[in-house]
């Protein structure tokens, strides 16, 4: 069973390449998607939390307050750390445990979409690794578009981000997106053929 990862710094076209893959019959999952189910209601994680970083983090429904649990969590490295180690090892149980079930069900190869794999506690389990890249300017004009934020914002969030070189050095496979979709496409193709021998 290879479970591939895919990654990107935002605005690169990464969503773009796991769907093509979706469309092919590969199994694939969002990573974003199951770091927000460890934060549903009466989770285990939820619980480690609100002991971390306050009770007021819940809301009387039990859902997390989103944005009072970023503001304390990520103000200091310290915070950072909390939630790491608090959600990323149930984030990357659920992954795995979704890996083994396509196995179970007779598939050889899926792929997990993931924002910050490299330098975390999946990159291990992901192999090989793709990792997708656009010129920053095009990212800027992705990101604005999609989040309605304004080219400041959107610079900022990716200079917070991993750097591109950081992400091609981990990377088995790398992805430009620097023309049209048909040519991100064929190489999407080319890397599946390689993927279905491994």
């Amino acid at each position: 069973m290879t479970l591939a990862g895919i990654t990107g710094r935002s605005g690169c076209g990464k969503s773009t390449v796991t769907a093509w893959f979706r469309q092919q019959g590969i199994p694939t999952l969002d990573a974003d998607q199951v770091a927000r189910q460890v934060l549903l209601p009466g989770s285990a994680c939820l619980a480690a939390l609100a002991a971390r970083f306050g009770p007021d983090i819940l809301r009387p429904d039990g859902s997390p307050d989103r944005h009072l649990l970023a503001d304390r969590a990520f103000s200091t490295p310290e915070g950072t750390k909390a939630l790491t180690d608090i959600t990323h090892p149930e984030i990357v149980r659920r992954i795995l445990e979704w890996a083994a079930r396509q196995q179970d069900g007779g598939e050889s190869l899926c792929l997990v979409d993931g924002a910050v794999i490299v330098g975390g506690l999946l990159q291990p389990y992901c192999r090989p690794l793709l990792v997708v890249t656009a010129p920053r300017q095009t990212s800027i004009r992705r990101i604005c578009a999609r989040d309605g934020v304004t080219p400041e914002q959107a610079a900022r969030r990716l200079d917070a981000q991993l750097p591109e070189a950081t992400l091609l050095a981990a990377a088995d496979y790398h992805l430009r997106n620097d023309g049209s979709p048909a040519d991100l496409y064929k190489q999407a193709a080319r890397v599946l053929d390689a993927l279905r021998k491994i």
